[in-house]
């Protein structure tokens, strides 16, 4: 009952939240579940002594002087220009500081080691993707970036082989309500054992973290965007206590291994290409602990893993009201789900090309499907949920037979078939030692 109760309150936020589309731009995806103050600048004051740079031009001589002081700390008012750091330097704002830049081009460039921006907002960058004209680009070691809000630029904030580097507390809103072609909210490119913490992404393309290795996302929420996570050779990294909710696609893994995807939420992913989490040619991961509810697709996996001694392993996740639970490019031996709820899907798996998902181990999940019983009373059924299909053999040689999915005409063609021996069934999935109840490793609301 309590997790029927966490589901029914979920959906009652997400059909909130759906209705906030198409809403003025204030309303940016997130009335009633974020608490968009929560992120972006704090009010504060220079303490006294302070270097303060009252205006542009004093601004532009302090980061211009190799000898400069290296706290910097601006008063809360407008600093019009485009602005390069080429020394380590910390910018301070009072809550109500803004840098915009000239509309041509990138608002602020980090080209050095250990620099620090807090309680700042850029806005007025370019409009050129092949520039990447962004809010803020950094380049170098140990730059944190701590309480930004980023609103209206092409890209919001570009890590660029920016090793050791911090992106915490902030807020970014893209041009997606605004054009067809939004930047990324934040990128992470070459840029190793860096940090995404507590930020708000939205109304962005992608939140990206591309050939950087040892890269930590926590608590992180992304909305209205394309990709909520999208990872390319970014091995041995952590996703864990996001909020992906509403967009495209909520992670995408690509070419990376020993990932781990730990309580997180990944609903809401719609439309045709909707996918919860989906991976692609990754080895070594471990999926924990996470809501993935409400999608097209819950989880989509291309040839994951690639090798049987490098496994994938799904464990405690919440699998709910996705159109299709599991969908499978091929059925690769070294996957594994254990102790996972299935829960209320349309369809619980679909392999591509007509196959099935026997080589995948399945072992304690609890399937809502499932009919069997247990007599002994050890919280494992007597005997194994098996998932037959005829209707969706059909449906891979007829693709226009999928909109009579979950109709009482093909449930009757499921039920004719099993009692007709002339109508071929095949298995498509089989779960030797189902749970009789929702697994204890499964949480009530990811985290």
């Amino acid at each position: 009952m309590k997790r029927a109760g966490a589901i029914a309150v979920w959906l009652v936020g997400t059909f909130a939240s759906a209705l906030t589309v198409g809403c003025t731009d204030s309303d940016h995806h997130d009335a009633g579940w974020v608490d968009a103050s929560a992120y972006g600048p704090r009010a504060a004051e220079a303490p006294v002594g302070a270097i303060v740079a009252n205006d542009a031009s004093t601004l532009r001589s302090l980061l211009a002087d190799p000898t400069g002081p290296r706290d910097i700390w601006l008063r809360n008012t407008t600093y019009r220009g485009d602005w390069i750091i080429r020394r380590p330097v910390a910018l301070h704002g009072t809550g109500g500081t803004v840098l915009a830049g000239s509309g041509t081009a990138t608002v602020v460039e980090i080209l050095a080691d250990d620099v620090t921006l807090t309680d700042l907002r850029l806005r007025d960058s370019g409009s050129r993707h092949t520039a990447e004209d962004s809010a803020l680009k950094a380049t170098g070691k140990r730059i944190a970036l701590v309480r930004l809000a980023v609103d209206g630029t092409l890209f919001g904030l570009s890590l660029q082989q920016c090793k050791y580097c911090l992106v915490r507390s902030c807020v970014v809103t893209g041009r997606a309500k605004t054009s067809t072609m939004p930047g990324d909210g934040i990128k992470l490119w070459e840029s190793p054992h860096s940090r995404v913490d507590n930020n708000l992404v939205r109304d962005s393309r992608d939140l990206v973290v591309w050939y950087s290795r040892n890269v930590t996302l926590t608590d992180n929420v992304v909305i209205g965007s394309r990709y909520g996570a999208h990872f390319m050779y970014a091995h041995d990294s952590l996703v864990q206590g996001q909020r992906v909710r509403d967009n495209v696609v909520g992670i995408f893994v690509m070419y990376s291994n020993r990932l781990r995807v730990v309580g997180n939420e990944l609903s809401g992913a719609r439309g045709a290409a909707g996918v919860g989490i989906g991976f692609k040619e990754s080895d070594s991961v471990t999926v924990q602990g996470n809501w993935i509810v409400g999608n097209t697709t819950g989880v989509y996996l291309d040839n994951t893993p690639r090798a049987p001694d490098q496994p994938v392993r799904f464990v405690g996740n919440e699998l709910a009201l996705n159109d299709v639970a599991l969908r499978l490019h091929a059925s690769p031996a070294g996957l594994a789900f254990a102790s996972n709820d299935f829960h209320h899907n349309g369809e619980v798996v679909h392999v591509d090309g007509g196959g099935n998902a026997l080589g995948v181990q399945f072992t304690g999940n609890h399937w809502t499907d499932y009919i069997g019983y247990d007599r002994d009373g050890d919280g494992t059924g007597d005997v194994a949920f098996e998932v037959k299909r005829l209707s969706s053999e059909w449906a891979d040689h007829k693709p226009a037979t999928r909109l009579l999915h979950g109709t009482l005409a093909l449930g009757l063609v499921e039920t004719v078939a099993r009692a007709v021996p002339v109508m071929q069934v095949h298995k498509a999935l089989v779960d030797p030692r189902p749970a009789m109840a929702r697994p204890a490793a499964v949480p009530e609301r990811a985290q």
